[in-house]
């Protein structure tokens, strides 16, 4: 049986093992996860946080990170400025981006979801509002959710990972991990 490892990566940390070329060290999954054996199926940028699925089998690890399999990666996603209803139809229906069309998202409107602080917090202007929506993906082009929400007037502030799949973060704090149970 495969080994499947639900880790909450923090704002900061690489989505790899190693910090290579770079002259400051920074925070990667050694510094929080020390099993031999387990990568990372796909990828989380290191100013997003939440869920990374990691696994010791290459076809779990693919079948996780390939968007052919099209496995719902469900974000909570703070942006700048009110989400209004057009600015929600416009996410639904795909957005153009320059490396083309995403394909239709889900989502919706949602309250502020109480996480975890984040460190650094998020910068805050008192004359700007800001929302939070939850977006679901079916597939994944590079800093997606970032620019789908950039595309559409509302930058993000603060980008959370909350599920992939049926796999989610429920119970599992920022830096820690628990064992999930593979396909």
């Amino acid at each position: 049986m495969a080994r499947l490892i639900l880790f909450n990566k923090p704002f900061g940390v690489l989505s790899q093992f190693t910090d290579r070329g770079s002259p400051t060290k920074r925070q990667t999954l050694s510094d929080f996860i020390d099993l031999p054996g387990v990568y990372p199926a796909g990828r989380l940028d290191r100013d997003s946080e939440g869920l990374l699925l990691l696994c010791d089998d290459g076809k779990l690890q693919a079948r996780i990170a390939d968007p052919r399999f099209k496995l719902p990666k469900a974000y909570l996603v703070q942006i700048e400025g009110e989400a209004e209803d057009a600015v929600l139809d416009q996410l639904r229906c795909g957005v153009r981006l320059k490396d083309g069309m995403t394909r239709p998202a889900e989502v919706e409107r949602i309250a502020d979801p109480q996480l975890w602080p984040r460190d650094p917090p998020i910068r805050v202007r008192k004359s700007v509002p800001d929302s939070w929506i939850r977006l679901t993906l079916r597939e994944g082009k590079n800093r997606q959710v970032r620019r789908m929400t950039a595309a559409v007037g509302h930058p993000t502030l603060r980008l959370v990972r909350w599920s992939i799949g049926d796999w989610d973060l429920e119970n599992i704090a920022p830096g820690n991990w628990a064992e999930g149970r593979s396909f």
